[in-house]
Protein backbone atom coordinates (compact mmCIF):
# COMPACT_ATOMS: atom_id res chain seq x y z
CA UNK A 1 0.00 0.00 0.00
CA UNK A 2 2.85 2.50 0.61
CA UNK A 3 4.37 1.64 -2.45
CA UNK A 4 0.97 2.79 -4.15
CA UNK A 5 1.03 5.63 -3.13
CA UNK A 6 4.73 7.08 -3.17
CA UNK A 7 5.02 5.23 -7.05
CA UNK A 8 3.79 7.87 -8.60
CA UNK A 9 6.39 10.38 -6.57
CA UNK A 10 9.24 7.57 -7.63
CA UNK A 11 8.21 7.48 -10.87
CA UNK A 12 8.57 11.46 -10.81
CA UNK A 13 12.04 11.07 -10.66
CA UNK A 14 14.94 9.71 -13.24
CA UNK A 15 14.99 5.80 -12.46
CA UNK A 16 18.42 5.56 -10.14
CA UNK A 17 17.19 9.12 -7.88
CA UNK A 18 13.80 7.17 -7.53
CA UNK A 19 15.48 3.92 -6.79
CA UNK A 20 17.46 5.50 -3.70
CA UNK A 21 14.48 7.55 -2.53
CA UNK A 22 13.32 3.39 -2.56
CA UNK A 23 15.81 2.35 -0.35
CA UNK A 24 15.37 5.09 1.85
CA UNK A 25 12.19 4.89 2.77
CA UNK A 26 12.76 1.10 3.79
CA UNK A 27 15.68 2.23 5.50
CA UNK A 28 13.09 4.16 7.70
CA UNK A 29 11.13 1.17 8.26
CA UNK A 30 10.91 -0.46 11.71
CA UNK A 31 11.82 -3.87 11.41
CA UNK A 32 9.83 -6.81 11.90
CA UNK A 33 10.26 -10.35 12.15
CA UNK A 34 9.68 -12.83 9.20
CA UNK A 35 5.96 -12.76 7.26
CA UNK A 36 4.36 -15.96 8.75
CA UNK A 37 4.30 -18.18 5.97
CA UNK A 38 3.31 -21.70 5.35
CA UNK A 39 5.84 -24.06 6.52
CA UNK A 40 6.51 -25.95 3.05
CA UNK A 41 7.06 -23.33 1.48
CA UNK A 42 10.55 -23.92 3.26
CA UNK A 43 13.44 -25.86 0.95
CA UNK A 44 16.70 -26.37 1.87
CA UNK A 45 19.36 -25.61 -0.77
CA UNK A 46 23.61 -25.48 -0.31
CA UNK A 47 22.80 -26.98 2.99
CA UNK A 48 21.27 -23.75 3.72
CA UNK A 49 17.31 -24.06 4.85
CA UNK A 50 15.30 -20.96 3.12
CA UNK A 51 11.72 -20.63 4.53
CA UNK A 52 10.30 -19.95 1.17
CA UNK A 53 12.24 -19.77 -2.09
CA UNK A 54 11.37 -16.14 -2.94
CA UNK A 55 14.85 -14.00 -2.84
CA UNK A 56 16.04 -10.15 -3.85
CA UNK A 57 18.17 -10.19 -6.75
CA UNK A 58 21.50 -8.18 -6.59
CA UNK A 59 21.69 -4.84 -7.70
CA UNK A 60 18.60 -3.71 -5.52
CA UNK A 61 20.30 -3.45 -2.06
CA UNK A 62 24.22 -3.17 -3.46
CA UNK A 63 25.81 -1.60 -0.77
CA UNK A 64 23.83 -3.82 2.16
CA UNK A 65 21.71 -1.06 3.64
CA UNK A 66 18.21 -2.83 3.83
CA UNK A 67 18.24 -6.62 4.13
CA UNK A 68 16.83 -7.26 7.37
CA UNK A 69 13.82 -5.03 5.52
CA UNK A 70 13.36 -6.65 2.87
CA UNK A 71 13.44 -10.25 4.71
CA UNK A 72 10.43 -8.44 7.04
CA UNK A 73 7.95 -8.17 3.64
CA UNK A 74 8.27 -11.20 3.27
CA UNK A 75 11.30 -12.39 0.88
CA UNK A 76 13.04 -16.04 1.97
CA UNK A 77 16.52 -14.48 1.52
CA UNK A 78 18.34 -11.34 -0.25
CA UNK A 79 21.11 -11.19 -1.89
CA UNK A 80 23.02 -7.43 -1.42
CA UNK A 81 26.46 -6.46 -4.03
CA UNK A 82 27.66 -6.38 -6.06
CA UNK A 83 30.27 -5.29 -3.51
CA UNK A 84 33.98 -4.72 -5.05
CA UNK A 85 37.24 -4.25 -2.13
CA UNK A 86 37.19 -0.47 -3.08
CA UNK A 87 34.77 1.95 -3.68
CA UNK A 88 33.96 2.96 -7.16
CA UNK A 89 31.22 5.60 -8.88
CA UNK A 90 30.13 3.08 -11.99
CA UNK A 91 29.46 4.38 -15.28
CA UNK A 92 28.90 7.58 -15.90
CA UNK A 93 25.05 9.01 -15.21
CA UNK A 94 22.08 8.33 -16.85
CA UNK A 95 22.64 4.60 -16.96
CA UNK A 96 19.63 3.08 -15.33
CA UNK A 97 16.40 3.36 -17.49
CA UNK A 98 12.58 2.22 -16.76
CA UNK A 99 11.21 0.65 -20.04
CA UNK A 100 7.74 0.97 -18.74
CA UNK A 101 5.93 -0.02 -21.81
CA UNK A 102 7.99 -3.17 -22.16
CA UNK A 103 8.16 -4.10 -18.41
CA UNK A 104 11.44 -3.79 -18.56
CA UNK A 105 15.03 -2.12 -16.94
CA UNK A 106 17.96 -1.11 -19.04
CA UNK A 107 20.98 -0.86 -16.61
CA UNK A 108 24.69 0.29 -17.27
CA UNK A 109 25.87 0.91 -13.72
CA UNK A 110 29.32 -0.42 -13.50
CA UNK A 111 29.32 -2.08 -10.07
CA UNK A 112 29.09 1.39 -8.44
CA UNK A 113 29.02 0.87 -4.36
CA UNK A 114 30.86 1.74 -1.59
CA UNK A 115 33.42 -0.53 -1.42
CA UNK A 116 33.93 -3.76 1.18
CA UNK A 117 34.45 -2.18 4.23
CA UNK A 118 31.34 -0.04 4.18
CA UNK A 119 29.61 -3.28 3.34
CA UNK A 120 31.47 -5.19 5.87
CA UNK A 121 30.48 -2.94 8.64
CA UNK A 122 27.20 -2.98 7.98
CA UNK A 123 26.81 -6.36 7.46
CA UNK A 124 28.77 -7.21 10.96
CA UNK A 125 26.50 -4.41 12.63
CA UNK A 126 23.42 -7.26 11.63
CA UNK A 127 25.23 -10.54 12.20
CA UNK A 128 23.13 -11.60 15.12
CA UNK A 129 19.87 -11.37 13.04
CA UNK A 130 18.31 -14.23 11.75
CA UNK A 131 17.90 -14.82 7.77
CA UNK A 132 19.90 -15.39 4.51
CA UNK A 133 21.92 -12.62 3.57
CA UNK A 134 24.16 -13.59 0.25
CA UNK A 135 26.69 -11.31 -0.56
CA UNK A 136 27.50 -10.51 -4.65
CA UNK A 137 30.93 -10.27 -5.03
CA UNK A 138 32.50 -8.77 -7.81
CA UNK A 139 36.06 -6.79 -9.06
CA UNK A 140 37.09 -3.42 -9.98
CA UNK A 141 37.08 -1.66 -12.94
CA UNK A 142 40.77 -1.22 -12.69
CA UNK A 143 41.51 -3.59 -10.90
CA UNK A 144 45.90 -5.19 -12.21
CA UNK A 145 44.26 -8.45 -10.49
CA UNK A 146 40.74 -9.24 -11.21
CA UNK A 147 40.86 -13.10 -9.75
CA UNK A 148 42.75 -11.19 -6.68
CA UNK A 149 39.92 -8.64 -6.09
CA UNK A 150 37.13 -12.07 -5.59
CA UNK A 151 39.53 -13.78 -3.36
CA UNK A 152 40.19 -10.68 -1.35
CA UNK A 153 35.91 -10.33 -1.14
CA UNK A 154 35.57 -13.51 -0.51
CA UNK A 155 38.10 -13.98 2.50
CA UNK A 156 36.50 -10.21 3.92
CA UNK A 157 32.86 -11.14 3.43
CA UNK A 158 32.55 -15.23 4.20
CA UNK A 159 32.18 -14.79 8.13
CA UNK A 160 28.96 -12.57 7.31
CA UNK A 161 27.43 -13.93 4.44
CA UNK A 162 24.92 -16.89 4.04
CA UNK A 163 26.75 -17.81 0.76
CA UNK A 164 28.90 -15.56 -1.24
CA UNK A 165 28.07 -15.31 -4.87
CA UNK A 166 30.81 -14.54 -7.97
CA UNK A 167 29.07 -12.43 -10.57
CA UNK A 168 31.14 -12.80 -13.45
CA UNK A 169 28.42 -12.02 -15.50
CA UNK A 170 27.24 -8.37 -15.67
CA UNK A 171 28.14 -6.44 -18.97
CA UNK A 172 28.69 -3.40 -17.76
CA UNK A 173 32.06 -3.79 -16.71
CA UNK A 174 34.40 -4.40 -20.03
CA UNK A 175 36.01 -7.56 -20.07
CA UNK A 176 34.04 -8.94 -16.88
CA UNK A 177 32.23 -11.69 -18.85
CA UNK A 178 35.74 -12.99 -20.33
CA UNK A 179 35.86 -14.52 -16.77
CA UNK A 180 33.27 -17.07 -17.45
CA UNK A 181 35.75 -18.60 -20.09
CA UNK A 182 36.37 -22.00 -18.87
CA UNK A 183 40.25 -21.51 -17.84
CA UNK A 184 39.78 -18.14 -16.24
CA UNK A 185 36.48 -19.71 -14.50
CA UNK A 186 38.37 -22.77 -13.11
CA UNK A 187 41.35 -20.49 -11.90
CA UNK A 188 38.91 -17.82 -10.16
CA UNK A 189 36.71 -20.75 -8.33
CA UNK A 190 39.98 -21.85 -7.40
CA UNK A 191 41.23 -18.56 -5.60
CA UNK A 192 37.59 -18.04 -4.02
CA UNK A 193 37.63 -21.91 -2.37
CA UNK A 194 41.26 -21.00 -0.86
CA UNK A 195 40.56 -17.36 0.17
CA UNK A 196 37.01 -18.88 1.62
CA UNK A 197 39.43 -20.94 3.85
CA UNK A 198 41.76 -18.49 4.87
CA UNK A 199 38.43 -16.44 6.15
CA UNK A 200 37.83 -16.12 10.04
CA UNK A 201 34.65 -17.71 9.55
CA UNK A 202 33.36 -20.25 11.82
CA UNK A 203 31.21 -22.08 9.38
CA UNK A 204 32.35 -21.82 5.54
CA UNK A 205 29.21 -20.31 3.59
CA UNK A 206 28.70 -22.03 0.14
CA UNK A 207 30.07 -20.70 -2.82
CA UNK A 208 26.88 -19.81 -5.94
CA UNK A 209 28.14 -18.66 -9.32
CA UNK A 210 25.81 -15.81 -11.34
CA UNK A 211 26.01 -16.56 -15.19
CA UNK A 212 24.51 -14.50 -18.33
CA UNK A 213 21.86 -15.81 -20.37
CA UNK A 214 23.93 -14.73 -23.80
CA UNK A 215 26.15 -18.17 -23.79
CA UNK A 216 26.17 -20.73 -26.25
CA UNK A 217 26.15 -24.64 -25.68
CA UNK A 218 29.53 -25.26 -25.29
CA UNK A 219 29.71 -22.50 -22.39
CA UNK A 220 26.96 -23.87 -20.53
CA UNK A 221 28.29 -27.07 -21.02
CA UNK A 222 32.26 -25.79 -19.83
CA UNK A 223 30.39 -23.93 -16.82
CA UNK A 224 28.27 -27.10 -15.42
CA UNK A 225 31.46 -29.19 -15.62
CA UNK A 226 33.75 -26.77 -13.20
CA UNK A 227 30.31 -25.87 -11.05
CA UNK A 228 30.24 -30.07 -10.73
CA UNK A 229 34.33 -30.64 -10.26
CA UNK A 230 34.37 -27.90 -7.46
CA UNK A 231 31.51 -28.46 -6.47
CA UNK A 232 29.17 -25.18 -5.73
CA UNK A 233 26.15 -24.62 -4.06
CA UNK A 234 24.21 -23.06 -6.41
CA UNK A 235 24.49 -21.59 -10.16
CA UNK A 236 22.40 -18.03 -10.62
CA UNK A 237 20.51 -18.04 -13.84
CA UNK A 238 20.66 -15.40 -15.32
CA UNK A 239 22.25 -11.91 -15.28
CA UNK A 240 20.89 -9.20 -17.66
CA UNK A 241 21.07 -9.67 -21.20
CA UNK A 242 23.02 -7.84 -23.99
CA UNK A 243 20.68 -8.87 -26.29
CA UNK A 244 18.12 -7.08 -27.59
CA UNK A 245 14.24 -8.43 -28.17
CA UNK A 246 11.75 -6.11 -29.96
CA UNK A 247 11.19 -3.66 -27.47
CA UNK A 248 8.82 -0.58 -27.33
CA UNK A 249 10.01 2.00 -25.31
CA UNK A 250 11.97 4.86 -26.17
CA UNK A 251 14.90 3.79 -23.84
CA UNK A 252 14.99 0.67 -26.19
CA UNK A 253 18.24 1.77 -27.73
CA UNK A 254 20.48 2.44 -24.66
CA UNK A 255 23.23 0.16 -24.19
CA UNK A 256 23.78 -1.82 -20.85
CA UNK A 257 21.89 -5.19 -19.59
CA UNK A 258 18.30 -6.02 -20.24
CA UNK A 259 16.29 -7.27 -17.65
CA UNK A 260 12.67 -7.56 -17.28
CA UNK A 261 9.91 -9.11 -18.90
CA UNK A 262 11.45 -9.09 -22.28
CA UNK A 263 14.41 -11.26 -20.41
CA UNK A 264 12.01 -13.68 -19.25
CA UNK A 265 11.64 -16.54 -22.14
CA UNK A 266 15.32 -16.71 -22.84
CA UNK A 267 16.40 -16.80 -18.73
CA UNK A 268 13.66 -19.81 -18.24
CA UNK A 269 15.54 -21.48 -21.65
CA UNK A 270 18.85 -21.05 -19.55
CA UNK A 271 17.51 -22.79 -16.67
CA UNK A 272 16.11 -25.90 -18.92
CA UNK A 273 19.51 -25.62 -20.19
CA UNK A 274 21.67 -25.51 -17.27
CA UNK A 275 19.57 -28.70 -15.66
CA UNK A 276 20.35 -30.60 -18.58
CA UNK A 277 23.95 -29.90 -18.65
CA UNK A 278 24.85 -30.37 -15.00
CA UNK A 279 21.58 -33.57 -14.94
CA UNK A 280 19.96 -32.02 -12.26
CA UNK A 281 23.05 -32.54 -10.09
CA UNK A 282 23.61 -28.81 -8.68
CA UNK A 283 20.72 -26.61 -7.48
CA UNK A 284 19.52 -23.79 -9.53
CA UNK A 285 18.60 -20.26 -9.16
CA UNK A 286 16.19 -18.48 -11.52
CA UNK A 287 16.43 -14.76 -12.03
CA UNK A 288 15.23 -12.56 -15.14
CA UNK A 289 11.30 -11.35 -15.74
CA UNK A 290 9.77 -13.33 -12.76
CA UNK A 291 6.92 -11.01 -11.92
CA UNK A 292 4.07 -13.62 -10.94
CA UNK A 293 3.73 -16.51 -8.85
CA UNK A 294 3.19 -17.95 -12.18
CA UNK A 295 6.34 -16.84 -13.36
CA UNK A 296 8.11 -18.22 -10.64
CA UNK A 297 6.35 -21.91 -10.47
CA UNK A 298 7.41 -22.43 -14.60
CA UNK A 299 11.08 -21.46 -13.56
CA UNK A 300 10.94 -24.04 -10.74
CA UNK A 301 9.07 -26.36 -12.73
CA UNK A 302 11.71 -26.11 -15.28
CA UNK A 303 14.84 -26.47 -12.96
CA UNK A 304 14.83 -23.93 -10.26
CA UNK A 305 15.37 -24.55 -6.81
CA UNK A 306 15.12 -20.42 -5.83
CA UNK A 307 14.15 -17.82 -7.61
CA UNK A 308 15.31 -14.09 -7.56
CA UNK A 309 13.35 -10.70 -8.24
CA UNK A 310 14.35 -7.11 -9.03
CA UNK A 311 13.20 -5.43 -11.99
CA UNK A 312 9.65 -6.35 -11.28
CA UNK A 313 9.81 -4.40 -7.76
CA UNK A 314 10.57 -1.18 -9.93
CA UNK A 315 7.17 -1.53 -11.02
CA UNK A 316 5.33 -3.47 -8.38
CA UNK A 317 7.10 -2.60 -5.03
CA UNK A 318 8.80 -4.23 -2.44
CA UNK A 319 5.78 -6.23 -1.01
CA UNK A 320 5.93 -8.38 -4.18
CA UNK A 321 8.17 -11.14 -2.87
CA UNK A 322 5.36 -11.48 -0.17
CA UNK A 323 2.62 -11.90 -2.39
CA UNK A 324 4.24 -14.78 -5.20
CA UNK A 325 5.54 -16.49 -2.11
CA UNK A 326 1.77 -16.69 -0.83
CA UNK A 327 0.47 -17.32 -3.96
CA UNK A 328 2.98 -20.41 -4.82
CA UNK A 329 2.01 -21.73 -1.90
CA UNK A 330 -1.75 -22.43 -3.90
CA UNK A 331 -0.06 -23.68 -7.06
CA UNK A 332 1.87 -25.93 -4.85
CA UNK A 333 -1.02 -27.46 -3.65
CA UNK A 334 -3.26 -27.25 -6.91
CA UNK A 335 -0.80 -29.67 -8.70
CA UNK A 336 -0.46 -31.72 -5.82
CA UNK A 337 3.16 -31.24 -4.35
CA UNK A 338 3.74 -30.88 -0.89
CA UNK A 339 7.34 -29.26 -0.81
CA UNK A 340 9.08 -26.93 -3.59
CA UNK A 341 11.80 -29.73 -3.83
CA UNK A 342 9.48 -32.06 -5.09
CA UNK A 343 8.34 -29.87 -7.81
CA UNK A 344 11.85 -28.65 -9.13
CA UNK A 345 12.40 -29.56 -12.62
CA UNK A 346 8.86 -31.59 -12.91
CA UNK A 347 7.85 -30.17 -16.01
Amino acid sequence: MLFRLIRPAIFALDSETGHRLAIRVLSALPLRGPMPLPDRLATTVAGLTFPNPVGVAAGFDKDAEVPDALLGLGFGFTEVGSITPLPQTGNPKPRLFRLVEDQAVINRMGFNNSGGAAALQRLSARAEQPGIVGVNIGANKDSPDRIADYAVMAKMMAPFASYLCVNVSSPNTPGLRALQDEGALAALIDAVIAARAESASETLPPIFLKVAPDLEAADIDAIARIALDKQLGALVVSNTTISRPELRSHHAGETGGLSGAPLRSLATQRIRDFRKATGGGIPLVGVGGIATAEHAWERIRAGASLVQLYSAMVYEGPGLGGRIARRLDALMRRDGFTTIAEAVGSE
